[in-house]
């Protein structure tokens, strides 16, 4: 273990330490069960790192930072939790979502909790630029509701371009990650140019780390994944590889995409073994018209875009750490 998975393992424990201190037993049982179901779930905690990393990156205290991390963290759970409603998904890091393990009322208020108590955590910063970081983490949440929006509208089209996909992750997922590393920047008091830096930074790992997502999907194994392989396939997802493949695909593998699109809506309700037969036969496609691997490529681009765009910061570990934490994204297999 080198230096830096080190640090990003103290950085992480210290999250989950906050958060775990955040939701006490008691009245409503059920939420407050939920809640703390949800945040014992573990997890990377890539936003919340990302935020302590880069407020250290600029030369600042991440004592200063905990509770804006914590707060992200928060938010972007709020989000898990009512996109697994919306996409009727039955686990989540291995478990069962809130919804199925309680129901979707339940689901819907632990959402809400959770994302007062991040708006609670924020406020918690002692900043002299905190109208400011409410503003950018206010916009962080909007972007990420647009593109989630967007994603769903995106289910019932069949002529969605790869640059309005692109627009969709970098609200849905970019723009969380660039709200973190800004965050960072600006509680740590960074220079103007600097928080652009990791703003430009956060929005390149965003980008990469939801293409890895859409990669995973359909080569990750299931287990480490913790979901369901070929969840967005089954969902109709319109994601880079499917996009991608449209482009390239010709002929009866064409053909077979764009019936898989179509029949999602007049036949939602599907055996297991149609639906793994037609997980496997698109995963098929995806590879052989080249998909797959322009989706790493992609993936390699914005990463080093991402280093690319830390040049500019002060040499020093949590520096070396942003990016050794981009590589890891880059590598992980959940």
């Amino acid at each position: 273990m080198n230096v830096h998975e080190q640090r990003y393992n103290s950085l992480r424990r210290l999250v989950d330490n906050r958060l775990r201190s955040l939701v006490k037993q008691g009245r409503p049982k059920e939420v407050t069960d939920a809640c703390r179901y949800v945040l014992s779930a573990g997890g990377k905690r890539v936003r919340s790192t990302l935020v302590l990393l880069s407020c250290e990156a600029v030369g600042g205290n991440i004592r200063d930072a905990v509770d804006a991390s914590a707060a992200i963290e928060l938010m972007h759970n709020f989000t898990l939790v009512h996109d697994d409603i919306m996409d009727n998904a039955a686990s989540r890091r291995g478990r069962p979502t809130v919804h199925t393990k309680w129901n979707v009322n339940n689901a819907l208020l632990v959402g809400d909790v959770l994302l007062g108590l991040a708006y609670q955590r924020v406020l918690k910063t002692d900043s002299k630029k905190l109208r400011r970081i409410l503003e950018v983490f206010t916009q962080g949440l909007l972007d990420v509701c647009e593109g989630q929006a967007l994603d769903l509208e995106f289910e019932h089209r069949s002529n969605v371009t790869l640059e309005e996909y692109f627009e969709m992750i970098e609200k849905k997922t970019g723009h969380l990650i660039s709200t973190s590393t800004e965050l960072g920047g600006l509680i740590g008091d960074g220079t103007e140019d600097q928080i652009a830096s990791l703003r430009k930074f956060g929005r390149y790992l965003g980008r990469a780390f939801q293409l890895q997502d859409d990669l995973l999907d359909v080569v990750a194994d299931e287990e480490q994944f913790g979901k369901t392989i070929g969840g967005d396939i089954v969902e109709g997802k319109k994601t880079f590889l499917l996009l991608e493949s449209l482009e390239r695909a010709n002929g009866k593998d064409r053909a077979a995409l764009m019936r898989m699109m179509n029949r999602r809506a007049a036949e939602p309700l599907r055996t297991k073994a149609e639906r793994e037969h037609e997980v496997k036969a698109v995963t098929t496609i995806y590879s052989s018209t080249g998909a797959i691997e322009a989706a790493r490529r992609k993936i390699q681009h914005d990463t080093m875009q991402a280093g690319a765009a830390l040049k500019s910061l002060p040499k020093s570990q949590a520096r070396e750490s942003l990016l050794w934490f981009a590589e890891m994204l880059l590598k992980r297999n959940s």
